[in-house]
C-alpha cells in the first residue's frame, strides 16, 4: 500500500468496490482488512467529520454526533483576534520592561537569568496577557450547596483581575449549568445526606491512615462489593481521588515494553497516568477506527522500536463521555478491535456512570454489552454520585495486583466514612435497592432534560457539539472576546456557566459547557434557554448553518417521544 493510499484509509475516505465484491483502492490493492470500512456518504458542506458509524451491526440503537464545521470567517475572525491580544500582550511587556506597567506575575530574578527558566515563555505570556483579561469567569466562590440552584459569593478586582476580593454580598439562586450534578444527589437534604450525617456520629469524618495499615474499615469492603454488583465485575477497589485513580494507576498496569494507544482527546489524569508509566505513547484520533485500526496495526507488525520484539501488552485508553466535546465513546467499535488484535481496554467513565444507560451503569449499559469485554473499568464518584474518589473494576487477579502495586492504594489516606455512605446510599437509590423508583425517575428525568435542551439550543442556531444522549452539552464561542463577555452576561441573568478556551481547547474552538442534571425542572431550563438565545442574539453567537427541521402534520408531542 502506498503512503497517500494509507493516508486516505486513515482520514475515512471509502473504497471503491471491485467486480468480486471487494473494496479496492485507486491504486488496485484490495482493502479488505479495515472491519469498519463502508462505502462514501453524502456529507453535507460545512460539516465536520461526523464520525459516521462503520460497523452498524455492532449498534442496538441509533447513534449520532454532531460536529458542526467551524464558519470560514468565524475561524479567521478568531485567528485575528487572538492575533490581536498577542501583538498587544507583547506591547505590554515593552512597557513593563521599562518599568511604564506594573508586572504581577511571577517570573524569573535577575540573578537566575542564566539558568534553566523556571516559568515557560509562552504559558507565562499567555496567562499575564490573555488569560488575565478574563480571569474572573473561574474560581468563583460558592456559599451552599451546589445543586441545581447555588449562591455566589460576589467578586470584585480593581487591578484588571490580578487580585480579587470579597464585596460582602451574595449572589442567591444561580441557576447552576456548571457541576457535574447529572443525578441530583448533591444536597444537603434527603436519604443521602441524613445516612451520611449517622455514619459521622458513628466513625468520624476522617480515619487518619491508608487501607493497607489502619484504615480499612467495614463500610470500606460494603462500599467495594456494592461497586462489584454494580458494575456486574468480579472485583473492585475504590480510591479517595478521582484523579489520582488514572494517575497513578496507569503507571502499576504498564511499564517499559508496553504500549499505549489513546484517543487525542483523553482526560488529563489518563494523559499524565500514560506519561508516568514509561510506555511509549502513540495518539489516535478522537473516535477514529481507522486510526485507531491503523496504529494497532502497526504496532503488531513492526513491534518495538529497533528490537522490533514483540509489544509485551498494548492498552487502548478511550473514556465513556469526553468532558469537553460531549461525544460517547464508539464503544462496541472499540472492543471488536480489541479483541481482534488481542490488546487491552482501559475505559475511564468519569461522566458516563450513572449518566448513561437504561440503569445507569455507564456507557457499557448504554450500548448493551458485556461488563467482561472490557479489562478495566474506571470511573468516579465525583459526578453521578455526588461524593468524591474513584474505582477500578475487572477480574479478581487484576484487583488483587493493584492492592498490592498501586501507589494510590498502598499510599493514600482511606476514604472518610461519610464520603463512603454517601456513595452507598446514592449507588442504592440508582439500583433500586432502596425500595423506590427515585434512582429511575432521576435516571429518566435527566434523559428528558438532555433530549428537550439539546434540541432547543440546536433549533435557537448554536452549534452545539455531541452525542445526542450526553448530557455535556458544549455551545461554541470561538472567538476569545467572547468567552468573557457570555460567561458575564449569563451571571447577569443569574445563570452559572463554564466557559473553556485555549490551551483547554484548540485556539479556534473556544465554548461554553452547560452539564445537565436531573434536578433542573422544566422552568430552570427554559429560564436558562430564553436567557442563551438573549446573549446570543447579543454576541452574535448564532453560528450555525443547518436547516432546521420543519414541522408535519405527523409531528409527535414531546410527550409521546419522551414515552418511545
Amino acid at each position: 500500500m502506498t503512503e497517500s493510499s494509507a493516508n486516505k484509509l486513515l482520514n475515512g475516505d471509502a473504497c471503491h468496490r471491485t467486480s468480486n465484491g471487494k473494496r479496492s483502492s485507486k491504486n488496485g490493492f484490495v482493502k479488505n482488512h479495515c472491519v469498519f470500512q463502508q462505502p462514501q456518504r453524502y456529507r453535507r458542506p460545512r460539516e465536520k467529520n461526523q464520525n459516521v458509524t462503520r460497523n452498524s451491526s455492532l449498534y442496538k440503537k441509533p447513534f449520532s454526533e454532531s460536529f458542526e464545521e467551524t464558519p470560514l470567517l468565524v475561524a479567521v475572525l478568531t485567528y485575528m483576534g487572538y492575533g490581536i491580544l498577542t501583538v498587544f500582550g507583547y506591547l505590554r511587556d515593552f512597557l513593563r520592561y521599562w518599568s511604564m506597567e506594573k508586572c504581577n506575575v511571577a517570573q524569573e530574578k535577575e540573578e537566575q537569568k542564566d539558568f534553566v527558566p523556571l516559568y515557560q515563555d509562552f504559558e507565562n505570556f499567555y496567562t499575564r496577557n490573555l488569560y488575565m483579561r478574563i480571569r474572573d469567569n473561574w474560581n468563583r466562590p460558592i456559599c451552599s450547596v451546589p445543586g441545581a440552584k447555588m449562591d455566589l459569593v460576589e467578586r470584585a478586582s480593581h487591578d484588571y483581575n490580578w487580585t480579587f476580593e470579597d464585596t460582602g454580598r451574595v449572589v442567591k439562586d444561580v441557576i447552576n449549568m456548571g457541576s457535574y450534578n447529572y443525578l441530583g444527589f448533591a444536597e444537603n437534604t434527603g436519604a443521602c445526606a441524613d445516612a451520611a450525617i449517622e455514619v459521622t456520629k458513628k466513625y468520624g469524618p476522617g480515619v487518619g491512615s491508608t487501607r493497607c495499615e489502619m484504615g480499612n474499615l467495614d463500610i470500606h469492603e460494603e462500599l467495594e462489593q456494592l461497586v462489584t454488583r454494580f458494575l456486574g465485575v468480579e472485583s473492585s477497589l475504590a480510591f479517595g481521588m478521582g484523579f489520582a485513580t488514572n494517575s497513578m494507576n496507569i503507571p502499576a498496569l504498564t511499564g517499559k515494553g508496553c504500549l499505549i494507544l489513546s484517543d487525542e482527546l483523553n482526560h488529563a489524569s489518563l494523559v499524565l497516568g500514560a506519561r508516568l508509566s514509561g510506555s511509549p505513547i502513540r495518539v489516535f484520533k478522537h473516535n477514529n477506527m481507522i486510526s485507531l485500526e491503523k496504529l494497532l496495526r502497526d504496532a503488531i507488525a513492526h513491534g518495538q522500536p529497533r528490537t522490533h520484539r514483540p509489544w509485551k501488552k498494548i492498552l487502548i485508553v478511550v473514556e465513556g463521555i469526553y468532558s469537553m466535546e460531549g461525544s460517547i465513546v464508539r464503544l462496541p467499535e472499540v472492543i471488536a478491535l480489541k479483541k481482534r488484535y488481542k490488546a487491552y481496554l482501559y475505559l475511564d467513565e468519569a461522566h458516563s456512570i450513572g449518566a448513561l444507560g437504561p440503569n445507569g451503569k455507564g456507557v457499557v449499559d448504554y450500548f448493551g454489552l458485556d461488563p467482561k469485554d472490557v479489562d478495566i473499568m474506571m470511573g468516579t464518584f465525583t459526578k453521578s454520585f455526588g461524593a468524591a474518589g474513584g474505582y477500578i473494576g475487572g477480574k479478581k487477579e487484576l484487583i488483587d495486583y493493584l492492592r498490592g502495586h498501586s501507589h494510590s492504594a498502598l499510599y493514600a489516606t482511606s476514604m472518610s466514612p461519610p464520603v463512603i455512605q454517601q456513595i452507598i446510599t446514592s449507588m442504592k437509590i440508582i439500583m433500586g435497592e432502596d425500595g423506590t423508583t427515585l434512582g429511575a425517575d432521576r435516571l429518566r428525568q435527566l434523559s428528558e432534560n438532555t433530549t428537550y435542551f439539546r434540541r432547543r439550543l440546536c433549533e435557537m442556531g448554536f452549534i452545539i457539539y455531541g452525542n445526542d444522549d450526553s448530557p455535556v452539552i458544549p455551545l461554541m464561542l470561538y472567538m476569545p472576546a467572547k468567552i468573557g463577555a457570555f460567561g458575564r452576561e449569563m451571571l447577569k441573568r443569574n445563570i452559572g456557566t463554564v466557559v473553556v478556551g485555549f490551551p483547554a481547547t484548540p485556539i479556534i474552538e473556544s465554548r461554553a459547557r452547560f452539564c445537565l442534571s436531573a434536578a433542573h425542572t422544566r422552568e430552570m431550563l427554559d429560564t436558562v434557554l430564553d436567557a442563551a438565545n438573549e446573549v446570543g442574539d447579543l454576541l452574535q453567537l448564532k453560528y450555525s448553518r443547518r436547516e432546521q427541521p420543519r414541522p408535519s402534520l405527523g409531528w409527535m408531542s414531546e410527550e409521546n417521544l419522551f414515552q418511545d
